[in-house]
């Protein structure tokens, strides 16, 4: 399927001329969606009785990392959790289940989005949404070099808009990440030890 809008613009997606390989054919988003259910139990739990914050990240790490290594047929290493959202506390018994799915795709890297969602074991409400995150993973080879990834082909209007959010969320990345080294280096240069 073709992508609904231009992939490349504003992305690390190098013309396949100037990488010196031939272009890697796109993928759908529907190709490495995945859910990840878990249900929570006593162990999972901190003091307050509810499921520490760290098991749901882990959980959510673990389904951006299945999707992202699909999306890129190989290993796929976490380089950032841009933000982790908990909308809501997750109970024992509760049976949690983690969506994830690849947003944006740049040259070597991918934008993975997730939705945490809760059904409560005593309750028979549909799924509650109870939290949500972006990381950003990185392709690697055996060696850990990284390595292309296949462009992202959004499906629908949702997977369209999650491209161009995540767009918006690479260019905070990287313009933070720019100012944070500009001051860095006025610093050193004023003679401030960090």
């Amino acid at each position: 399927m073709p992508p609904r809008h231009k992939v490349g613009a504003m992305t690390d997606q190098a013309p396949a001329a100037d990488s010196g390989s031939p272009d890697i054919p796109g993928k759908p988003t529907s190709a490495s969606r995945t859910t990840l259910s878990h249900i929570m139990t006593h162990n999972d739990t901190n003091l307050l009785g509810t499921v520490h914050g760290g098991v749901i990240m882990k959980l959510v790490d673990d389904a951006a990392g299945a999707v992202a290594g699909r999306h890129s047929g190989g290993p796929a290493v976490t380089a950032s959790m841009d933000e982790m959202a908990f909308l809501e506390p997750v109970r024992v018994g509760d049976l949690v289940h983690v969506k994830a799915q690849v947003n944006w795709t740049g040259r070597t890297s991918m934008e993975v989005g997730v939705r945490v969602l809760a059904e409560r074991w005593n309750e028979s409400a549909p799924p509650t949404q109870v939290g949500s995150a972006y990381l950003v993973f990185a392709a690697v080879d055996a060696d850990g070099k990284p390595r292309r990834v296949p462009p992202v082909l959004p499906e629908t209007e949702r997977d369209d808009r999650r491209y161009q959010e995540a767009q918006i969320r690479r260019t905070h990345r990287l313009a933070r990440r720019r100012a944070i080294m500009d001051l860095r280096e006025k610093r050193a240069a004023e003679g401030f030890e960090d």
